[in-house]
């Protein structure tokens, strides 16, 4: 019977993994990867390999089971990983593994800074960050205004508040990834209907980011811009729990006749707005613990 130890030499036939954003979807592929050229394998090979005598270690982490940091380098050791690879699946564990949308943004900081990533996912990359950074939505639809120039500093100089030169070069560079705005054939970015894909792994962080981003420009318009400009509604109600539900669906239907609305208008830009449709909680519930 073959034995396996921590120095075992990386299987050339594994899986990249600067291709995945979920750390068991890697570790599966690795594991089928290995048993193409080694039938034997086995969960019980894998936890030799990784330095630990429990058999049932693969299925745990694959089920679900949170790992400490110490078992996650024994483990990015065990698969063969060094260098940036390692450092690139212990971030993927970190995102997996996150509680708060601080570690979150943490982790995907480390992963969306590896170039090899970036060049294998560039799309995601550039999904993620279309949400993640407030002004990239912002420059989309300035797009739509017949004086738009694709210039980062005419686009500067119109964002409130002003974003820097680089910031609206970002944001070209991000909606011509994904096809958001397309060479007109003259020499000019112009819109174009695209359909924006974010990473499920991801996709609650960048929502999360994207509201959290608005939100602040809304608190910035609450004081800086003037109120003939500006229209803020709010409403602080007690209601039973089985009134969200209901509460909810007049709020998406509401969005559904904003956007119908503004959809008459489509070709007429002259400025673009922020509509926020917001319901939460300010209290516990009763009866709750």
């Amino acid at each position: 019977m073959r034995e396996y130890t921590r120095d075992v030499e990386p299987d050339v036939n594994a899986p990249d993994v600067h291709r995945y954003l979920d750390p068991r979807a890697f570790l599966r592929d690795w594991v089928e990867a290995r048993r193409a050229v080694d039938p034997s394998f086995s969960a019980r090979a894998f936890s030799r390999l990784v330095g630990k005598s429990s058999p049932g270690l693969l299925a745990e982490f694959l089920d679900g089971r949170r790992l400490s940091a110490r078992m996650v380098r024994a483990i990015t050791k065990g698969l063969g990983l060094t260098g940036e690879s390692a450092a690139f699946y212990e971030a993927l564990v970190g995102l997996d593994q996150a509680r708060s949308s601080h570690d979150r943004n943490a982790a995907w900081s480390r992963i969306s800074a590896s170039r090899t990533f970036r060049e294998a996912r560039r799309l995601d990359s550039s999904a993620v960050r279309y949400l993640s950074e407030w002004w990239i939505p912002v420059v989309k639809e300035l797009s739509q205004r017949p004086d738009f120039r694709a210039d980062a500093d005419w686009i500067s100089e119109r964002i409130r508040p002003p974003i820097t030169s680089s910031q609206a070069g970002l944001a070209l560079e991000t909606l011509t990834d994904l096809g958001l705005l397309v060479d007109d054939g003259a020499g000019s970015l112009v819109p174009a209907e695209a359909v924006v894909t974010t990473p499920h792994e991801v996709v609650g962080m960048a929502v999360h980011n994207y509201h959290r981003g608005m939100l602040l420009r809304a608190l910035d318009a609450l004081d800086g811009v003037a109120s003939d400009e500006r229209h803020f509604l709010a409403a602080t109600v007690s209601v039973p729990h089985r009134a969200v539900a209901e509460l909810k669906h007049e709020l998406n239907t509401l969005q559904e006749r904003i956007l119908d609305l503004c959809g008459r208008y489509e070709g007429d830009a002259e400025e673009v707005m922020q509509v926020h449709l917001l319901l939460f909680p300010l209290t516990d519930r009763m009866g709750d613990p």
